[in-house]
């Protein structure tokens, strides 16, 4: 395996919109209508989040815009976005996206995701979760443009924490 290889792990989470929480909603009977935005983190190997946006909960990553863009400004990368299961074949997806669910479909997703190691993404799970147990998994302002500023000052504060150090996981048993 080239050790020059950098890798950018992206993934996302939801963050609840200021509101009533589950609580007043069950107690008083309240619609429990969902709000929340959704936060797209691109994390590098060293767990230090390079880029994240935050967007309304409809938006995916496994589009065609996604690979697009991806593929404009880093035409040489490998894009492994596993297919969503209602994905099919036609010459209106992404070449790169095509690729992705043709190779699953023959191999099993399982051994897809172990080929092209698809495990390495599990840093951006890591920075998510990080997030929500550091910093909670609300935004506190009440507009889209603030929230956005909210969220990344999050990241902010969770690379100033990597930078000082990471803690040494082992596994026992």
């Amino acid at each position: 395996m080239d050790d020059d290889i950098v890798a950018i792990a992206i993934d996302s989470t939801g963050l609840k919109r200021f509101g009533r929480d589950e609580w007043h909603q069950e107690k008083h009977k309240v619609s429990g209508k969902r709000s929340w935005r959704k936060a797209h983190f691109g994390v590098n190997d060293n767990h230090i989040i390079e880029s994240a946006v935050l967007t309304h909960k409809d938006v995916m990553d496994d589009t065609n815009a996604v690979y697009q863009t991806l593929e404009k400004y880093f035409p040489d990368a490998q894009i492994i976005i596993p297919p969503k299961d209602n994905t099919f074949a036609d010459e209106f997806h992404h070449s790169k996206r095509m690729s992705n669910l043709i190779e699953s479909f023959a191999l099993g997703i399982m051994r897809w995701q172990k080929l092209r190691n698809y495990g390495r993404r599990n840093v951006s799970e890591t920075a998510m979760q990080r997030y929500k147990k550091i910093l909670g998994n609300k935004l506190h302002s009440r507009n889209f443009s603030n929230q956005n500023q909210e969220m990344l000052l999050g990241c902010s504060i969770l690379n100033r924490f990597t930078h000082l150090g990471m803690p040494n996981s082992y596994r026992v048993g």
